[in-house]
């Protein structure tokens, strides 16, 4: 059930990105910590940080969970925009947090 209410404000979410040309897949779940990829705009934004904070992790604690955290992957991946099942667990490449 939480995974599931997660995944379907994510998608309400994306579309503030998409809006901006930018974009974010869900890559996994662990806990409460949710691991998104950015993609289009966002990726190289200098402001990436603070959308994942001040933004979609904020909203996440507010609507679902207060003890939810946002925690970026920078991998290589198909754009989420292109992939139908972007909000499908990525099982390929190796993740890392950025630094």
């Amino acid at each position: 059930m939480f995974e599931e209410q997660l995944k379907a404000k994510l998608e309400e979410l994306r579309a503030m990105l998409q809006a901006d040309g930018g974009d974010m897949e869900f890559v996994r779940l662990e806990g409460k910590t949710v691991y998104l990829r950015l993609h289009g705009a966002c990726r190289h934004c200098p402001h990436a940080t603070i959308t994942l904070k001040s933004g979609i992790e904020r909203i996440l604690r507010e609507t679902i969970d207060s003890d939810i955290v946002v925690e970026r992957v920078m991998d290589a991946a198909p754009p989420a925009a292109s992939r139908p099942d972007a909000f499908e667990s990525y099982s390929g490449g190796d993740t890392a947090k950025e630094s």
